[in-house]
């Protein structure tokens, strides 16, 4: 029984391998979350900033949404007060690299997840 693909992305979108998960490729699913969440975990590590919607400043308005498609850990490391983002730190363009590009990998994982779901990936 295949699982609904609007559901198997919208868990993939939570939670980085769930989608994966639900179509029964628990490997993908495991080294999705690993990776993923240890990307974001980087990010957050190297003094990256957790971006907040500003429609005045484009760039940032991307940023946020790119950190947002990885939701479960973007919101605990919220919740958690991490992320204040240390501007002075040497690497704080690196772990904000490694935060954007957690989302934006999360999101091709979540269509690939919607895609098996449908049946039309291989």
């Amino acid at each position: 029984m295949q699982p609904n693909p609007a559901l198997t992305f919208i868990a993939a979108w939570c939670v980085p391998g769930a989608g994966h998960f639900l179509v029964g490729q628990v490997r993908k699913a495991v080294v999705f979350l690993v990776v993923l969440a240890g990307m974001f975990a980087t990010g957050l590590a190297f003094g990256g900033q957790l971006f907040v919607f500003d429609a005045a400043d484009p760039l940032v308005f991307l940023g946020a949404g790119t950190q947002w498609a990885i939701l479960v850990p973007r919101a605990l490391a919220a919740m958690a007060g991490a992320g204040a983002g240390h501007v002075t730190a040497i690497s704080y363009e690196y772990g904000n690299t490694f935060l954007i590009v957690a989302g934006l990998l999360n999101i091709l994982v979540a269509l690939d997840a919607f895609d098996r779901a449908r049946g039309s990936a291989r």
